[in-house]
């Protein structure tokens, strides 16, 4: 799986060096890294993705739209960043040490950086809660926090 996500970082780094995203191989990408057997940051961050992707693919999609996916992707690659940092010693990953914003946006599937709307927020909330829900085959404690993560982000914006 390794060499997959190595794989999968290259080209997905190749894919947002352009200066026009490719909606329809970074929604392929995105899918096949959605899987259950991926890591759950992972399949998170792709899982976000997907929507906004499959908008932009639209012919004359808006240019917010097409923006919106490529920050969507941008958290994707992050987190291929993140799964493919050298790890040394006793040094804890990356994801361990996030402030209490950045984790909020991470559970959500929101890019780490930059300024969000009320609107982002709450329609990442509501693509999370789907499957976080209990009776979405979430836990009621996973639901809980991924409510907490947005409530902060509301207050925060």
């Amino acid at each position: 799986m390794d060499a997959q996500i190595k794989q999968w970082k290259r080209t997905v780094e190749q894919l947002y060096a352009e200066p026009v995203l490719d909606d329809l191989a970074a929604a392929q990408l995105a899918a096949e890294m959605a899987r259950p057997d991926m890591p759950p940051m992972l399949r998170q961050a792709a899982a976000a993705a997907l929507p906004s992707l499959r908008n932009a693919m639209v012919k004359g999609a808006e240019r917010r739209v097409r923006d919106l996916a490529r920050r969507r992707f941008g958290a994707v690659l992050n987190e291929l960043r993140v799964l493919t940092a050298p790890r040394f010693g006793k040094r804890r990953r990356s994801g361990e040490t996030l402030s209490p914003d950045e984790f909020h946006r991470h559970l959500l599937g929101l890019p780490s950086s930059g300024h969000l709307s009320n609107p982002e927020i709450h329609q990442a909330f509501k693509r999370a809660a789907k499957t976080m829900h209990p009776d979405g085959g979430g836990t009621e404690l996973a639901f809980q926090e991924l409510a907490t993560a947005r409530d902060a982000l509301m207050k925060g914006s």
